[in-house]
């Protein structure tokens, strides 16, 4: 099992005091977030105003700085459209990237998910399949490229855990119907993220942790930083070995 750190995603600036926004928080904060037990970083690469992005000019530096401080650890990029609306000029955009990532994540539910996979996986990067629903299930099956996907992620975002849960039983059925035999990764958000840990990690699943998905720790108090919600994670993760 591997815990991947999911330090800010799409929260906005101010979000959490402690959510990291400029390049240089984002290296500190994957930085302490290995150090506390992360096996991977997935991060949403910002802008100088704090805003999503994909540009080259921003991704670039940035992974050129991750590279440094953590040479042997995988760097995920999102390519969500909340980093790039329009999907014709996400694929431009990282069609121009000059660094690449360890892996990057593909939303199949959004439009253009197929054609940005395609051309990643032509880049030798690794993808994991976003996969919200079962819908999007069957569209990662349909894709034709189903089996060059690194992991699947399986992500309900259903508010509450009950029902994140049967969505996420319903995106395996297809999966497993369709006899898909890759990794699966299982988060939830918000109120969902650590219920949906504790049931992943002892399926024996990868799972992942972080501001992005969560703000709050299992007593429900507001988290102190990346780093502690990696180390919450990682204590549950050998209390379950």
């Amino acid at each position: 099992m591997r815990i991947v750190a999911c330090i800010n995603g799409d929260r906005r600036p101010g979000a959490h005091p402690a959510l990291p926004v400029t390049r240089e928080q984002i290296v500190r904060d994957a930085r302490a977030a290995v150090d506390a037990g992360a096996d991977e970083v997935h991060l949403h690469p910002r802008d100088g105003a704090g805003a999503e992005s994909l540009e080259p000019q921003v991704v670039t530096p940035l992974l050129e700085l991750l590279r440094a401080e953590i040479p042997d650890v995988a760097v995920s990029l999102t390519t969500a459209l909340s980093a790039e609306p329009d999907p014709v000029r996400r694929y431009d955009l990282v069609q121009r990237w000059s660094a690449l990532p360890d892996s990057a994540s593909v939303n199949l539910h959004e439009p253009g998910s197929v054609e940005v996979a395609r051309l990643l996986i032509d880049r030798r990067v690794n993808v994991e399949a976003g996969v919200w629903t079962a819908d999007a299930a069957r569209i990662l099956l349909a894709s034709g490229l189903a089996g060059e996907f690194a992991r699947v992620l399986v992500e309900p975002m259903q508010a509450t855990t009950e029902d994140a849960l049967a969505n996420a039983t319903a995106v395996d059925g297809v999966l497993d119907r369709g006899e898909l035999e890759l990794p699966r990764l299982l988060h939830g958000r918000d109120n969902t993220a650590w219920p949906i840990l504790e049931t992943a990690l002892a399926a024996g699943r990868d799972v992942r942790i972080g501001l992005e998905d969560t703000l709050r720790d299992p007593e429900n108090h507001e988290a102190e930083s990346n780093a502690a919600l990696v180390s919450l994670a990682t204590a549950r993760m050998s209390a379950t070995a």
